[in-house]
């Protein structure tokens, strides 16, 4: 087991880098829960895959799978035999494939050695407003991924965080929603400035920029992940619709105009790109005909709109791999974070499979930085 640190990361001088910094690899985990994943999760796992292999080709990637799940999912990322030796596959058991969520947050210091945060995880709520129960597999992840690689664990016992409710620019500053970080069912004992200074204290920042609420409809309750990122520091691209009747417009436009009011930790004036976000996405009914229902979980409703955003995309050494929904504004999405990502290679893989399950393409991936 990973040896656990009673201190802080803050205390011994370390920091969250951003995420386009130098990677070692990728986590990810194999989706397999039927009472999510329609079909058995054949689907999604043929998804994940297709993910996978576009991560490989830019950088390695270990993939956590369950011991039931463990020869079928060699035999699907080891298809392609050229990226075979870039995808290690470890057993490990979770109750979900969210690694964003439930892998560790990696820490570094200025003389480059590295760390894990283990932050408590409540599956989105926990018994008020959660997603499923049990979710005491995925609270070990971020333990059993920091055991593997040897690095020492900073755990926040009774302090609820998921990966992808915050963003950090790698100097000093933190991306965040109100209507995630403080909402009632992840650490109600906590005010604003207490959640703000546990924030400071484990990921080294010193700033925290505050939009209201995440995607519209997000289960997540918000996730910044999906809503707003840094592209560089004192730069953020933000999910935007033009359609004033859309219910996502109001949360875009506040969000603007805060983040335009706001600035980083050091005193820069944030310059904001405007990303468009896919026609509402709505979930057939034949797509959620053959996920489980299942007493402990949130059930999944034909005919929902999902929080589709081209926001969740995920950045690699060399790559940036973005999710694409068949929609005109795919190609307008890969346009625009082609220009502000000029020597990176953008790859589109479908993600509409990956978001019937809940998220997308940064939500199931996690850096471990080099």
């Amino acid at each position: 087991m990973a040896r656990t640190l009673q201190s802080t990361p803050r205390q011994d001088g370390f920091y969250m880098p951003a995420e386009w910094q130098q990677h070692r690899q990728t986590w990810m985990i194999w989706p397999e829960r039927t009472d999510n994943w329609r079909m058995g999760a054949k689907p999604a796992q043929a998804a994940f895959t297709q993910v996978i292999q576009a991560i490989a080709r830019f950088e390695p990637v270990t993939v956590g799978v369950s011991a039931a799940q463990y020869a079928n999912a060699l035999a699907q990322l080891h298809t392609n035999t050229e990226l075979a030796d870039r995808i290690r596959v470890v057993e490990l058991s979770t109750n979900d494939a969210w690694c964003r969520d439930t892998g560790p947050s990696f820490v570094v210091n200025d003389l480059g050695d590295s760390r894990g945060i283990d932050w408590t995880f409540n599956a989105w709520g926990g018994l008020n407003g959660g997603l499923y129960f049990p979710w005491h597999l995925d609270d070990q992840v971020a333990s059993k991924v920091l055991s593997v690689e040897q690095q020492l664990r900073y755990r926040t016992d009774g302090f609820v965080l998921e990966g992808g409710a915050i963003h950090v620019d790698g100097e000093g500053t933190v991306l965040t929603t109100e209507e995630c970080l403080l909402n009632p069912n992840r650490n109600p004992h906590l005010d604003r400035a207490q959640v703000e200074q546990m924030l400071h204290d484990y990921l080294g920042t010193s700033k925290v920029i505050w939009l209201e609420q995440g995607i519209y409809l997000d289960e997540t309750d918000g996730h910044i992940d999906n809503m707003a990122c840094f592209v560089r520091p004192g730069e953020v691209v933000l999910a935007w619709t033009d359609d004033e009747q859309d219910p996502q417009y109001a949360r875009s436009k506040a969000a603007l105009e805060r983040l335009e009011q706001s600035t980083d930790a050091k005193g820069r004036q944030l310059k904001v790109h405007k990303l468009p976000l896919p026609a509402p996405i709505i979930a057939q009914p034949e797509e959620y005909a053959t996920v489980d229902s299942v007493l402990h979980t949130i059930p999944r409703e034909a005919n929902a709109r999902l929080a589709g955003s081209y926001i969740n995309f995920y950045l690699c050494n060399g790559g940036l791999i973005m999710p694409g929904f068949d929609d005109p504004n795919d190609a307008v999405a890969a346009e625009l974070l082609q220009s502000l990502f000029p020597e990176r290679k953008v790859v589109i893989v479908p993600g509409r499979e990956i978001l019937l399950g809940g998220g997308n393409i940064h939500c199931i991936t996690q850096q471990q930085p080099a």
